[in-house]
């Protein structure tokens, strides 16, 4: 007979494997369920008016708000796994479900009024900067040396920003916040992006948390951040589990209510992490899409004329007549691609 020593849960290794596990099957057993109440519900994906048209028509009635599943299967691993005490834990927790209140406004807001303009930008933006300066400034006032930012490929020295370090994380967070939410525009697109950035960063994470480890590699050893590494172990899991549905031809979409959570969390985990600048290798499709849209924006109100044929650049090259699966795996294979590269940084130090 075959017992599990309750030992076992002292390791983050044995909690991170079952916690992708644990998420992963939830978030595949209940999705045709959610999918099923969210049709009954009528909750359906609004299309952009100046999209691609293909979109309104293929895209058109596809359930949205897939986010609630993905946040239901992070929940339940990390209520049974995780130290629930961790201040990282929970800090992440808040960010995570705040940011999904926001995007849930978003996504009911467009819902109501059948379009495709849900919270005002304006009052989207302030939101999230309030929620990103409050989550910063608790971390900053936790722990000052999340002031101390790595800089990669250098090693043993590190940029201090003092108190600046929390519009820093903040502009980080909504940052990654607003990368992500554009990038969710192609069936499993951003949840595959996402899936590839967070595994990355449990890595990180683990190595962090890991005193041996840390030393061996000359990183900021994090007292306590090992709760974070289940959190992260479970949104890899969900977002794999929801990539099941969201893969072309999807079933159903994540809405703001999962890409503004996600990418909020993202930005978080990149700054207790100690590792917010090589987000801009992890996540480079994520800061590729948000610099289209900015550029094309920019150009079009200083010249009148657009840099790409649409905005963000997935769209660009939907336009071009590439075909939409195409376009995705290409985008997972540089998201991989530097994501390895990234994690090559925690041993090569070239200064």
């Amino acid at each position: 007979m075959i017992s599990l020593n309750p030992d076992f849960f002292r390791y983050i290794t044995f909690r991170a494997s079952y916690a992708i596990i644990l998420s992963l099957i939830l978030s595949i057993a209940f999705g045709n369920i959610f999918i099923k109440m969210l049709k009954k519900m009528k909750v359906s994906q609004i299309v952009r008016e100046d999209g691609p048209k293909s979109h309104i028509t293929e895209k058109k009635d596809i359930p949205t708000m897939g986010g609630l599943l993905i946040l239901f299967s992070v929940l339940i691993p990390v209520l049974l796994l995780a130290k629930l005490y961790n201040f990282y834990l929970y800090t992440g927790l808040f960010t995570l479900f705040v940011f999904g209140l926001i995007g849930f406004a978003d996504d009911f807001l467009k819902l109501r009024g059948r379009s495709s303009r849900g919270l005002k930008g304006r009052y989207k933006f302030t939101l999230q900067s309030l929620t990103a300066l409050f989550v910063s400034t608790v971390l900053y006032t936790h722990d000052e040396s999340l002031g101390m930012v790595v800089i990669p490929f250098v090693k043993d020295y590190y940029l201090n920003l003092g108190p600046y370090f929390i519009l820093f994380a903040s502009f980080i967070i909504v940052g990654s916040s607003n990368a992500v939410n554009l990038t969710d525009g192609l069936d499993g697109l951003a949840i595959g992006i996402f899936a590839i950035s967070i595994a990355g960063y449990l890595i990180f994470s683990y190595a962090s948390s890991n005193y041996k480890f840390a030393s061996y590699l000359s990183i900021p050893y994090i007292k306590n951040i090992g709760e974070v590494v289940i959190l992260c172990a479970a949104l890899l899991g969900a977002s794999i589990g929801f990539l099941w549905f969201n893969s072309y031809p999807a079933s159903v979409f994540m809405g703001d209510v999962g890409s503004i959570s996600l990418g909020a969390i993202l930005g978080y985990v990149a700054i207790v992490s100690r590792q917010e600048i090589l987000l801009i290798i992890i996540g480079f499709v994520f800061v590729l899409e948000a610099l289209s849209v900015i550029f094309q924006v920019s150009s079009y109100k200083l010249r009148k004329k657009r840099i790409f044929k649409m905005a963000p650049i997935h769209h660009h090259f939907e336009m071009e007549g590439i075909p939409e699966p195409k376009i995705i795996i290409r985008l997972w294979i540089i998201s991989l691609i530097l994501t390895i590269f990234a994690l090559s940084t925690l041993k090569l130090r070239i200064f």
